[in-house]
């Protein structure tokens, strides 16, 4: 028979090896990249780049995308649904910065970079273009190239430039942007408009002086021969069109 004394030792022993044994397995599952308490980081990188297709799906021209791999140090709470999420500021192609947050079990944000390369077609001036001009379709040319190197805003069919005036001189070779053009006005201050009022069943036109300048589409007013003053909106031809 085992002296208790021993015996105790022996339990001892037992429990404190099997407590080692327990430790040592937590924190391998702790520093696992498989183990189902920590977050799969490759996931992350997958989530980043699925939402990076997704945002420049409609861009035109071939995208090519590459995501950094996720700093492998990271030590996260696994997430059932990683969102990811652009933050404010960061440009959707170029060298870009994506961020990705975790809501449930546990919150945590983490952000990696990333490469959105975009090849297409975009518009340059053909001839040097001079403020106030209205752009036709000579002055205007296509060229390819990454516009991921380029500022916000650059344009890419020739309907959006064709008919629209340049609100800036521009040289030519230079990329035209939505910035450097605006819509053609079709009311000037001062100038005689018709007034066209439309309700259910009826049509009105009186005569009127534009107070205002406006581009198509834009709101313009304009004072009546009786010295009312009316809003409407401004269309080609020197028309205000109010609809009740």
């Amino acid at each position: 028979m085992k002296h208790p004394l021993r015996a105790l030792r022996s339990v001892a022993a037992l429990a404190l090896l099997a407590l080692g044994v327990t430790a040592g397995a937590a924190a391998f599952a702790q520093n696992d990249p498989n183990s189902p308490q920590r977050q799969n980081l490759t996931v992350l990188q997958q989530t980043a780049e699925q939402f990076l297709k997704s945002q420049t799906s409609g861009l035109p021209g071939s995208v090519t995308i590459e995501v950094d791999p996720v700093d492998q140090r990271l030590n996260l709470a696994a997430c059932l649904e990683p969102q990811a999420f652009m933050p404010n500021g960061a440009r959707l192609w170029g060298k870009t910065t994506i961020g990705i947050k975790c809501v449930a079990p546990s919150p945590w944000t983490i952000y990696v970079r990333a490469s959105v390369q975009v090849i297409s077609d975009y518009l340059v001036a053909a001839v040097p273009l001079v403020q106030g001009q209205t752009i036709s379709l000579s002055d205007v040319t296509r060229v390819r190239g990454d516009m991921s190197s380029l500022p916000n805003g650059v344009i890419t069919e020739e309907a959006q430039a064709v008919g629209r005036v340049a609100a800036m001189s521009v040289r030519a070779g230079t990329p035209l942007r939505m910035d450097s053009i605006r819509n053609q006005r079709v009311v000037q201050q001062g100038q005689a408009v018709r007034v066209i009022s439309n309700g259910p069943g009826f049509q009105i036109s009186t005569e009127a002086r534009a107070l205002t300048n406006a581009t198509e589409g834009q709101m313009a007013q304009a004072r009546t021969a009786a010295g009312q003053v009316v809003s409407g909106i401004a269309k080609a031809g020197g028309i205000l069109e109010i609809n009740y």
